[in-house]
């Protein structure tokens, strides 16, 4: 796949005389395949297939939230046909942290078979929630392993390398196979003061490359177009303090990933700074601060924790409710506050809320709306547009050139992106010295194989949107969402026609129902003479010797069309029923 403007990543090929790099595989050794069944073009659905002497290891199972062109879908997961064709090979799934786009998609693999799961013990405990919930719970075992941790799974050595992210307990994975070391970043940032003192243990990955060497890197994208640095996740505890020590006196409600622990240490930290008892609001929020606070990764005291239900009973200045829905979610717990509905307490005018995030790529118009409906209220909200309140999780540029530089990898993969982000990728590999020839850029789907011989494109296998509608998961169809987008957009006209067939005439006179059509004022003359046509064409058909439901179906669809078409230039879903006696 060519990039524009840019050089191209290769195919695999040797690259040419006086470039070639000793490889650091063995020639005989077995080789690894490597499949991309998520996470490449898109922002979610992180799944990647380790397979090693014919063996499977699962890196990640997420979800990923629907485009606003999906109209009823739930969620997006990774087409699974891969791995439930080939179950019996699968040795485990490795959790390299607990966000929802790299584990919500476990429970539904965990259907159609057990698998054991690798991770920290708190991403494990976010992932199980999940499970549990869908009743799956005896179909995994949990496995949790600590930093630094070098693991026998199947047919390779799994070793957990710690680094930084915007949720605790995160890890690169080193997988040591036949073929030399693949080093998976896992989602990164170099932060220097991390909250929790956890810094992206860089000499690890630097003893990696100065011994057996990095003979493939698979590296975090997200933020490759990003000049400079992610700042410091403690830099928000700083403005935090600030914009409470500002608005004493006001209650806050502080929104942020029910994930992001470091950050709900933060929030409470400024609220306690300011004799403020917390408040947790959301159920994923008050299941997340019980986990975090058993496993001692979050240090909030019992006595500044107060039920949400008793938050009215205190002075507006002693109160910092931290919520769910930074993301707009329509049933979310800031989303009914928003709208007055939230049945634990409403929001007041001098209220305050903070909302510490930034939208995933297609929920900006979700969040915007959010914030119209807290303004309507008469809330002050201070959001990442006009206060520091929010930074990424992900490495800008000159941490992935340091992460290259320290790895010096023989062979380069993005990852974890939409495509521009791993185009960028390359070119700032290609820059920090790594031959385009030693670099592939590939999509959901992509299958690669590294052997002695190098790295290479080996086939594909179905990489599509898998759609979660309700309780239905399956591969939805652009039949159905197409119909969804119609119905959406231009709406409905349904026709209902009696037929006595034995005696070839219309019983009655065909009923016309339209939903989201017509002007009401046009709509009465519009169905009159709809119903005119459709008459006339039934008789005609029935003239013309038509007995059978598709005929007659397919001439009232068709002149029903034309003339909706032609008279409103609207193409709206016709629906014909026939009813025949």
């Amino acid at each position: 796949m060519p990039l524009p403007d840019g050089p191209a990543p290769g195919d695999g090929a040797e690259p040419p005389a006086g470039r070639r790099r000793r490889s650091r595989g063995s020639g005989g050794a077995a080789p690894v395949r490597i499949v991309f069944l998520g996470g490449l073009g898109e922002i979610g659905r992180n799944c990647a297939c380790i397979e090693v002497d014919g063996r499977i290891l699962v890196l990640d199972i997420g979800i990923m939230f629907p485009d606003p062109d999906m109209p009823g879908v739930d969620l997006v997961l990774p087409d699974l046909t891969y791995l439930r064709d080939n179950a019996a090979r699968v040795d485990g799934v490795i959790l390299t942290h607990g966000h929802e786009d790299h584990t919500g998609g476990l429970a539904y693999l965990v259907r159609d078979f057990p698998v054991s799961v690798y991770g920290s013990e708190l991403s494990l405990g976010l992932a199980r929630g999940r499970v549990e919930e869908a009743g799956l719970g005896d179909q995994v075992t949990w496995v949790p392993v600590s930093d630094g941790e070098r693991r026998r799974i199947g047919p390779c050595d799994v070793e957990f390398i710690p680094v930084t992210h915007s949720v605790p307990c995160a890890f690169a994975v080193a997988f040591h196979t036949p073929q030399g070391v693949i080093l998976h970043s896992g989602d990164f940032k170099l932060d220097l003061h991390p909250v929790d003192g956890r810094r992206t243990d860089l000499g690890r990955m630097g003893e990696l490359a100065g011994t057996s060497g990095v003979r493939l890197l698979l590296a975090d994208s997200t933020n490759a177009e990003e000049p400079g640095f992610t700042p410091s996740e403690s830099t928000v505890g700083t403005t935090l303090r600030r914009v409470f020590l500002e608005r004493p006196g006001r209650r806050f409600v502080v929104t942020c990933f029910a994930s992001h622990i470091h950050r709900v240490q933060q929030v409470a930290d400024a609220a306690r700074a300011g004799g403020r008892k917390v408040a947790t609001l959301g159920r994923s929020m008050q299941r997340n601060v019980v986990l975090a606070r058993r496993l001692g990764i979050l240090d909030i005291p019992d006595d500044a924790l107060v039920d949400i239900e008793d938050v009215d009973d205190l002075d507006p200045g002693q109160v910092c409710v931290i919520s769910t829905g930074s993301q707009g979610e329509p049933m979310s717990a800031l989303s009914r506050l928003a709208t007055g509905e939230n049945r634990f307490f409403r929001l007041r005018r001098d209220d305050v809320v903070v909302i510490s995030a930034h939208p995933i790529p297609g929920n900006e118009w979700s969040v915007g709306r959010v914030i119209d409906n807290l303004h309507r209220l008469g809330v002050e909200v201070v959001h990442s547009g006009v206060e520091a309140v929010h930074v990424s999780g992900h490495a800008r540029q000159g941490e992935l050139s340091t992460l290259l530089s320290v790895t010096k990898p023989e062979y380069f993969i993005p990852v974890h992106g939409e495509y521009r982000h791993m185009a960028n990728h390359v070119r700032l590999a290609a820059s920090m010295g790594i031959d385009p020839e030693r670099m592939l850029l590939c999509e959901d789907g992509d299958a690669v194989r590294l052997d002695g011989s190098g790295l290479r494109r080996d086939g594909d296998v179905p990489g599509g949107y898998l759609f979660v509608d309700g309780s239905a998961v399956g591969d939805m169809g652009h039949g159905v969402l197409h119909d969804r987008r119609v119905l959406a957009e231009e709406g409905v006209v349904m026709v209902v026609a009696t037929v006595d067939l034995r005696r070839a005439e219309m019983v009655s006179k065909p009923q016309i129902v339209a939903r989201g059509w017509a002007h009401h004022l046009d709509e009465e003359v519009l169905l009159d003479e709809a119903g005119t046509l459709v008459t006339a064409t039934i008789d005609q058909a029935l003239a013309d010797g038509a007995r059978d439901h598709e005929t007659l179906n397919r001439v009232t669809r068709k002149a029903l069309g034309r003339f909706v078409g032609t008279r409103t230039r609207q193409r709206p879903m016709i629906v014909p029923v026939i009813v025949t006696v």
